[in-house]
């Protein structure tokens, strides 16, 4: 910097900054020489002389997001960082600097994302605090640290899709990905409130593959596997996304039929039924199903569907590929 071309006010500016920043400075090394100064961090130290608008910083806070040195105006504004923040995160950062400022928080700190010279982004954690006033009370500068904490970020996010997959996996069948015992019972008791308080009716179908065995005895596992898969997709693409499909176990399918009374269980169940009677399976295998309705009445879930699998019994017993209810 010229200072023999700077106007005689401007250089009195340009002292007091260097003045201010050199007190914080000393006085920023005092504490961590007695190891008492807490923040540490890969990116360095920042300090933003709130009056001029000046930012001075730690070069890595720059070469990390892929600038140089020489690339940068000879006097940094705020707004070159803040120009890069991404949009969602914009609003966040500038709110919290203004909660400090005003007093409302008691330091300046934000996570965010900025975008860096190729385009992506890296996430920041910013951490500052008004360290020097004037006479009026208003910030002269602000000082604080800058951490970059993307790979935390990436690894956080990373564990999140995992548990979520994980807790996916709890609830859900491995084979026909659909709801599992499990997540039947939950849901099904939820269910059962939902039409004690509204009174809205509720039917429950219990379906079991006919001679299942038999097909895995004579075509092997893996192709009773696929018909597995297949009638549940039958079952997916038959209902409502309100409805609750599971399997049950083995050959048994549970499906909860909200809002449905007796005879609309019965015809959905029945058009079921017809629909996997008529269809042809992988390799050519045909395969029946047969069904037991029971409209809840104020029973307990077990009692429930102890009572849709006693008429699921009835429809084996007279021959099998029929509804009961």
């Amino acid at each position: 910097m010229e200072y023999e071309k700077m106007a005689r006010a401007d250089l009195i500016k340009e002292v007091n900054r260097l003045a201010s920043l050199n007190e914080y400075l000393l006085k920023e090394q005092r504490l961590a020489d007695r190891l008492e100064f807490g923040w540490t961090g890969n990116l360095g130290h920042w300090y933003f002389h709130y009056g001029s608008n000046r930012v001075e910083f730690n070069e890595l806070k720059v070469t990390t997001l892929g600038y140089d040195l020489e690339e940068l105006p000879e006097i940094v504004p705020y707004e070159f960082f803040t120009e890069k923040i991404h949009p969602e995160d914009y609003e966040t950062v500038m709110q919290a600097m203004v909660d400090h400022i005003t007093g409302e928080k008691e330091v300046y700190e934000v996570e965010y994302r900025i975008q860096a010279k190729d385009g992506s982004y890296k996430t920041y954690h910013d951490r500052g605090k008004i360290t020097q006033v004037d006479e009026n009370g208003k910030p002269v500068l602000i000082a604080g640290i800058v951490f970059d904490v993307t790979q935390r970020v990436l690894m956080q996010e990373e564990l999140q899709e995992k548990n979520r997959i994980l807790a996916e996996k709890a609830v859900k069948d491995s084979l026909t990905d659909l709801k599992n015992h499990r997540a039947l019972m939950e849901e099904m008791t939820k269910a059962l409130e939902i039409s004690l308080v509204t009174g809205e009716p509720l039917s429950v179908v219990f379906f079991d593959l006919d001679d299942f065995k038999k097909v895995n005895d004579t075509y092997g596992h893996q192709a009773g596997d696929r018909i597995l898969i297949e009638f549940s997709e039958i079952l997916k693409d038959s209902l409502r996304d309100s409805d609750i499909i599971s399997r049950y176990g083995g050959e048994e399918f549970v499906v909860v039929l909200p809002k449905a009374d007796n005879q609309a269980a019965l015809r959905i169940s029945d058009r079921i039924r017809l629909r996997v009677e008529s269809f042809e399976f992988s390799g050519g295998i045909k395969v029946t199903v047969s069904g037991g309705v029971k409209t809840f009445e104020g029973e307990v879930l077990g009692e429930l569907i102890e009572a849709a699998d006693r008429n699921l019994y009835q429809a084996k017993a007279r021959g099998k590929n029929r509804i009961v209810g």
